[in-house]
């Protein structure tokens, strides 16, 4: 069993952080695998909804059908697979701290069948992914706030003159 545990510190409002990273259509900007996701239920996002996703995994081009399990606005997103190459289940926690938001990453999968691979060899793959995905998400949501800034500077020396 593979058991994946990362987080960091968003500079951004939990409301924010939170309200990207449950958005399935939003997965392929921060996850360098993640070639196109759709939401699968007409209904917004919640427990029971359903997404696919297209990716490649360790050079394979795949699709993996996910149910939400969790869904707790600002706090809670979980997920797990109905089909694809791993059988796995993520969670992500959101907490407002002083300068953001802390987010967590948990991941389980067994990969027992995927590539007839030593799982440990998958789980070293999962974490570097994780973890440059991770790094990714906090460069687009922080460049995303200096962008606006640097926006309103520019603004606000226009109107100085």
């Amino acid at each position: 069993m593979i058991d994946v545990n990362i987080s960091t510190t968003i500079y951004k409002p939990v409301q924010q952080v939170f309200g990207f990273v449950s958005e399935p259509e939003n997965d392929f900007q921060w996850q360098y695998t993640t070639l196109e996701t759709a939401r699968l239920s007409e209904s917004v996002n919640g427990i029971g909804s359903f997404f696919r996703s297209i990716s490649n995994l360790m050079g394979r081009r795949n699709m993996s059908t996910f149910e939400v399990t969790e869904y707790k606005p600002n706090k809670k997103y979980s997920f797990k697979s109905l089909s694809g190459p791993l059988d796995s289940q993520t969670s992500f926690t959101f907490e407002a701290v002083k300068s953001g938001t802390k987010i967590d990453i948990s991941m389980q999968a067994n990969a027992a069948t995927f590539l007839q691979m030593d799982e440990s060899l998958v789980e070293k793959y999962l974490k570097k992914q994780l973890r440059e995905n991770l790094a990714m998400l906090k460069s687009l949501l922080e460049a995303k706030q200096m962008l606006l800034a640097s926006e309103t500077n520019s603004l606000t020396y226009s109107n100085i003159n």
